[in-house]
């Protein structure tokens, strides 16, 4: 599932193409994807200008000069093409299989965008003016990690009193958005703090302690590495003309079992436990 880096990696890919260009035409190639598309989905769009398009969590919303917000989710296999676009240094060729093109956006800036998704668990929704707060996928979330908000007193206030684990309350899109299994387990990594930690360990009588002021900065630095560098592509991921994420090539432990830790003081190797059904890679010897 795309997180945060790559969600942000391909608004920024489609802005060029979407942001101030209408709709000239929209093709629904099929009634549903992982939701049926409304059945006025092509209607609603056509001549409608972007006026903005953001990112919320792992969401992207673009923003209609009616009112509207086209909320767009990439699921597991999904991803947006940008015909026009000048493939880059790491590009490699997506599916093309006209089967699992479902949506395409003809736009007055002269480009042509493409959602492929080969197992549909992308989809699009419709919300209508005034409704995005009231939208149910979108009303829980907690902060974003890249806002100016985002530190170490919200991250802690957020953990205080909980009885899970470190790790499966930073995989709470309630307590913090957008992260998913990759970079909490970076970030856990650079701020040298153990996923099996309790969450309520980084606050102190309902404040800050310096374990949550690591781990703040290490989630908002792990993030920003990612997205400088096009997220991470694992299976699905790539970028909106083409070009593969690179920051997997730089893991510091995520996928790394039996690999020395980077960090030296003490010398540490990279283990694999599940916790909740999911892998969590750490070093014990530096992450406690």
């Amino acid at each position: 599932m795309p997180e945060l880096p790559e969600v942000e990696t391909v608004r920024r890919g489609l802005a060029p193409a979407m942001e101030g260009a209408h709709f000239l035409a929209v093709e629904a190639r099929r009634p549903d994807l992982r939701f049926p598309l409304p059945r006025d989905f092509a209607a609603r769009l056509k001549g409608q200008t972007v006026r903005g398009l953001g990112r919320r969590a792992k969401y992207l919303l673009a923003d209609l000069s009616s009112g509207d917000v086209l909320l767009m989710h990439l699921g597991m296999s999904g991803s947006f093409r940008v015909d026009e676009a000048t493939p880059g240094k790491f590009h490699h060729e997506r599916s093309k299989d006209p089967a699992h093109d479902h949506v395409v956006f003809r736009m007055s800036s002269g480009a042509t965008v493409t959602f492929n998704d080969p197992r549909r668990f992308g989809f699009m929704k419709i919300i209508p003016p005034g409704r995005v707060e009231d939208e149910p996928l979108l009303r829980s979330l907690g902060p974003e990690p890249l806002g100016n908000a985002f530190d170490a007193a919200m991250l802690a206030s957020a953990c205080d009193g909980k009885r899970t684990s470190l790790k499966a309350a930073l995989l709470d899109q309630r307590v913090v958005a957008g992260l998913g299994n990759i970079y909490v387990c970076e970030a856990l990594n650079r701020a040298r703090l153990s996923p099996r930690r309790l969450a309520s360990t980084i606050a102190t009588r309902g404040k800050p302690n310096e374990r949550a002021e690591r781990l703040a900065a290490a989630i908002k630095a792990v993030l920003q590495d990612a997205i400088r560098q096009g997220g991470s592509s694992l299976r699905d991921h790539r970028q909106t003309h083409g070009e593969l994420g690179y920051f997997q090539h730089h893991f510091r432990v995520y996928d790394r079992e039996g690999k020395p830790c980077p960090w030296p003081d003490p010398p540490g190797v990279v283990k694999r436990i599940v916790q909740n059904g999911r892998s969590t890679f750490f070093c014990p010897a530096c992450q406690k």
